[in-house]
Formats: structure tokens, sequence, C-alpha cells
């Protein structure tokens, strides 16, 4: 990771300021703007210049770029700093580990104030509305401030077309659905425009991916106090959205993260994944008894169809934040090897809970079926996706220089 700070005289504003003694706001430095970019470089000039007109005259200010870009967007932020009366800090990422929300997460590391504001680079979020963000903040003693464009006064008016609008309404609606808890007070968790405060971030328990860091820190992070100020949603100054179904598809597997975070919940979705193991398994025993093979290795064969379409699907999207510490092969022989030890356990565990307990069939074979499904799941969540220990390593090829 590659960084260049630019200073500018007096850019943390006068200590004095009677505005931002008025608004109770910590100084100096009282917000840090962090802003990811991923080939904005036609949106820096706008971007800084509106900054500019909106926030040295009320508070103290630092704005932090974390960029993925593969344009010139660093050249162009350093240029652009050179005019403005804050300091400004552009971090480059050789690898965009965790989308636009993982560039968020370095912003937050990186950030020294009080109050963190996470806005877009394409000037879509309005830089007016930053000390209003900090000042609602401050008023309602709240850690996270949400500028809404679903309360009064807020619109959406930027988001062009149908399709985008009809896109951002399911997500909210799914999301809100899905986390009513950690989400209550927020009507637009699919706000990129946000401020938080510095005491109420943990980068540390942060997994991002994607680009809706907001949905992210509301989940993990579970701030105590949230309120919202209206914003309307503004054109693109300049180039097009980096929305594209594949953020859309990291969306839907960040959602599964986040709503798999705990045990219990875990151990549903294995269910759920597993049950689907069925149709493959069914299919490919139609196939090879109608080719002619007898039904017993047709039925051993047709298994592995399921274990496999098992496998892919936990893979992507129970266990993916936990494959790192072993190699594919490994975590594909480890899954195997429990799955067909679930089918030769359960036979002799029927017999057993039949032959000497006395029960039934239909209950010993239930009973069965729920003490295999839970050593299943516990063996595959221990033995084969052991969750990664340590985060020494990642950042440890970072390289960091800084130029006036």
């Amino acid at each position: 990771m590659s960084s260049f700070e630019s200073t500018a005289p007096g850019g943390l504003g006068e200590l004095g300021d009677p505005a931002v003694r008025a608004a109770g706001i910590p100084e100096p430095g009282a917000v840090t703007v962090v802003v990811p970019t991923f080939n904005e470089a036609a949106n820096i000039r706008e971007l800084l210049h509106r900054i500019t007109d909106s926030v040295p005259a009320r508070l103290p200010c630092e704005v932090v770029f974390v960029d993925d870009s593969t344009d010139d967007t660093p050249e162009v932020i350093e240029q652009a700093a050179r005019d403005c009366p804050f300091p400004v800090t552009v971090l480059h990422r050789e690898v965009p580990e965790g989308g636009l929300g993982g560039a968020v997460v370095e912003g937050l590391r990186a950030a020294s104030s009080q109050w963190i504001v996470v806005m877009d680079g394409d000037c879509q979020h309005p830089p007016s509305l930053i000390p209003e963000l900090i000042a609602s903040g401050e008023r309602t003693h709240a850690s996270l401030v949400v500028a809404s464009r679903y309360v009064e006064g807020g619109s959406r008016a930027g988001l062009a077309g149908g399709y985008r609008i009809a896109v951002s309404r399911a997500a909210t609606w799914l999301t809100k659905a899905l986390f009513p808890r950690a989400l209550r007070g927020i009507s637009d968790p699919m706000s990129g425009f946000f401020a938080i405060r510095r005491s109420a971030v943990t980068a540390e328990v942060l997994r991002p991916l994607g680009y809706k860091i907001l949905l992210e820190l509301a989940v993990r992070g579970r701030p105590r106090q949230v309120t919202e100020v209206p914003f309307v949603f503004q054109d693109r100054f300049a180039g097009a959205s980096k929305s594209t179904a594949t953020e859309g598809l990291r969306f839907l597997r960040h959602l599964v993260g986040l709503r798999t975070a705990s045990r219990v919940a875990r151990m549903v979705v294995f269910g759920l994944l597993g049950a689907t193991g069925f149709v493959p398994n069914l299919l490919g025993l139609y196939a090879l008894t109608a080719a002619g093979l007898h039904y017993v290795p047709a039925e051993i064969l047709a298994n592995q169809l399921g274990v496999a379409w098992n496998f892919l699907l936990i893979e992507h999207l129970l266990f993916r934040e936990r494959r790192r510490h072993r190699k594919g092969w490994d975590r594909a022989g480890r899954f195997a090897l429990l799955a067909n030890a679930d089918l030769v356990l359960r036979i002799p565990l029927i017999a057993f809970l039949v032959g000497h307990l006395g029960m039934g069939a239909l209950s010993a074979t239930a009973l069965a079926l729920v003490t295999t499904f839970v050593l299943r799941f516990a063996g595959t969540e221990a033995l084969v996706y052991l969750p990664r220990r340590g985060g020494g390593g990642r950042h440890g090829s970072r390289t960091a220089g800084r130029a006036a």
C-alpha cells in the first residue's frame, strides 16, 4: 500500500472558532472524511472543491482517500490536494481486499479524528451535509448518523433508471427483513453516506465484502445510538456507476455471511444447503439405474453428486471466510470423508437404537438423522473450516511513503 499526504497551513481550522465551540465538537481534527475510490479521476477535483466550500468554515477536517484504481486517480488526487486548505491523504491498495467496503475499513484505521464521515467519490453524496451529520450526532449523542434517502426531506433522485430503483428497494427490504434488530432506526441500510464516532469503530471485527459497509458496521459493530438526517441522492458528476451483477452477487454472499455469524444460524443454513443435495442425488440415481447399474453402487455414486453439490454451496455461501488455511483438495477430501461417514454411521446407530434401546424404527431413524447431522456439522466446521488464527499477515506487505 502506498500513500501520500498533502497538508496546508491552517488546514485544521481555528481552535477558537465559535461555530466549532457551539457545536461541542472535539478539536483539532474534528472530522476525517473517508472516500473509497475506484477509477474516479474525473470526479476528484469537483469533490474536493465541494468539500472545501462546505466544511472548513464550520469545523476542522482531513480527507483520506483509499484508492483501488487502475487509472490515474492517485495522481489526480495528489495534484488536486495542493489547492485544498485541509490535509488530504491517499492510500493506494495494490490488492483491493474486501472491495470498496474493505477500502473503507482501511480508511477507518487511518482516521485520526473523533468523527469519521464516509462518502462516495462520485459526488452523489453532497459534502454540504457533512457539518449537519456531525452536529446531529453531537446533539443526540449518537454513535452513528446515517444520511437517509427514505426519511422526510430525503430523495433517491440520483438513482438512474427504474432498474436501479427496483434493485435498491429490494436490497433495502431484504436487509431489513434479515436484520430487524440490528437495523432498527436505520431506514436506509444501503446508504454509503454516514458519520460514525471513532470510539464506536472496531475495525478488527469488520469483514466487508463489496461496497455496503454501513450494513457491516450496523450488524457487526452494533452502535448503541443511531440517528438519521435526510439527504437527496445526487446525479454522478462524471463517469458511470460501478454497480454490476458481480457486485450484486458479492452483496448476496455478504448477507449470508452476516446472517450466519452465529453458530446456531450456521447450523440452520448448513442443514438447508444439505437438503438441496437430495436433488442431484436423486437425478444421479435415476440416470445410473436407467443405464442398468445395480441400485446399491448407483446409490453410492449418486450420493457423491449430492456431496459435491453441497460442498460447492457450503464453500461459497457458508464458510467462504474460512477457506484460506487449507488447500481446496484438502477441504474437498475432508468434506467427502465426513459426508460418507455420515451414511456409514447412521445404519449401525439405527440398529443400536432399535435393537438395544427398544425404539421404534421411525423414531430411531429420526434421532439418528438429527445426531449424525449435528456431528457432521460440528466435524465440518472443526475439521474442514477451522477459523483462521492471527491477523498479522494481512498488512505485512504494505509499503508506505509520504510526500507533501
